[in-house]
């Protein structure tokens, strides 16, 4: 097995336990530290799939904006209140059946995609993909997974303000 083999699983490997981390943990904080993780080990996967300006997008606009943001927020909102953070499970099941059904939709569209007609063949060596080919297909071709991405982020953002409210209520009950 060659060495880039190896830390293409690597990648594959961190992105995968730092998600399930993620799942499975009650703290806030260390949820958004393995966010950051998983972040990185998507990176490193577009990098090896020659795919290094999403890479650097995702660096730059999730890592060093959004999560830092994220750590940021959580650190302070500890400080203030004098407690930790920690996320209760909502809808368990409903939350399971969105995420099998999200999965299902993927693994579909994977087996279905034909991979050999992406434009890159073994001949054709002289291909340069431009910025504008990518904008271009990305709003006529991908359109359906670029609103799905927006869809999924406003489902996060109200999730956000939902567990925002709930402690805020919790706070008010108690004084």
């Amino acid at each position: 097995m060659e060495l880039t083999n190896i830390i293409f699983y690597v990648f594959i490997c961190i992105t995968a336990l730092s998600a399930l981390y993620i799942m499975f943990t009650k703290n806030i904080l260390y949820a958004a530290f393995a966010l950051i993780l998983t972040f990185v080990g998507l990176a490193g996967i577009f990098i090896f799939l020659g795919a290094e300006f999403i890479a650097v997008t995702q660096i730059l606009v999730y890592v060093g904006g959004i999560l830092i943001l994220l750590v940021f927020g959580i650190m302070l909102t500890n400080r203030l209140s004098g407690k930790k953070v920690v996320s209760t499970t909502y809808h368990q099941w409903l939350g399971f059946l969105i995420a099998a059904g999200f999965f299902t939709l993927l693994f579909k569209g994977i087996l279905a995609a034909n991979f050999g007609t992406l434009g890159w063949t073994q001949n054709s060596s002289q291909i340069t993909p431009s910025i504008e080919d990518f904008g271009l297909n990305l709003m006529t071709d991908y359109v359906l997974a670029f609103e799905i991405i927006g869809i999924l982020l406003l489902i996060a953002l109200i999730g956000a303000v939902r567990i925002a409210g709930n402690s805020r209520k919790e706070e008010e009950n108690a004084a």
